[in-house]
């Protein structure tokens, strides 16, 4: 097999750290290399190509994830003409919604890494740059009366006790709570 072009070896890191990206957050990061590889489409073998460790890569899929966050925020903000109290609405039952909860690979990485990043011992990049996404977020919902900590705990707090609780009624009911509390009624 001859060696593949530079701008293929790109993107096939692209794909590797995207699919990253979406497997970690849905099945943690305990997401084996082959089989990782495997769903990128790639061998095993060319993992080590593009990557010094798989830390290197969990770093890089944690801000990935993040990166894909901020977008989502960034075009709420603007699909609402700027007004940042209707985008964070926007963001809110977005983020309370069963679509959000039914669907962890594509979902909120603060939600989907959670657990992962507890159970990191915290010096590596992932632990940084999942500490500075949840701050960021945070940021970004808060309002003039309310503290964004708080609003986003309540929102990861959540999602996942409502994917904790799938298929029984009080997973929408958890989902419902938040959202009321989070957005109430003008």
């Amino acid at each position: 097999m001859g060696r593949v072009s530079q701008a293929q070896a790109q993107e096939n890191r692209k794909r590797v750290v995207e699919m990253a990206s979406r497997l970690f957050r849905e099945q943690g990061t305990s997401v084996s290399v082959a089989d990782l590889m495997k769903a990128a489409g790639l061998t095993h073998g060319g993992f080590y190509k593009q990557f010094a460790s798989k830390e290197a890569l969990i770093d890089e899929a944690v801000s990935h994830a993040f990166d894909e966050l901020a977008e989502r925020r960034a075009a709420a903000l603007e699909d609402n003409d700027g007004e940042r109290n209707a985008a964070q609405r926007v963001v809110i039952d977005t983020y309370l919604s069963a679509r959000h909860r039914d669907s962890p690979a594509t979902g909120c990485p603060a939600a989907g890494l959670a657990t992962d990043m507890a159970r990191d011992p915290g010096d590596r990049g992932a632990h940084h740059t999942y500490a500075d996404g949840v701050s960021d977020f945070a940021d970004w919902l808060a309002t003039d009366d309310e503290d964004g900590i708080v609003r986003l705990c309540t929102m990861l707090g959540a999602v996942v006790l409502a994917r904790a609780t799938k298929d029984t009624p009080l997973s929408d009911e958890i989902l419902e709570a938040a959202r009321a509390a989070l957005t109430p009624a003008p």
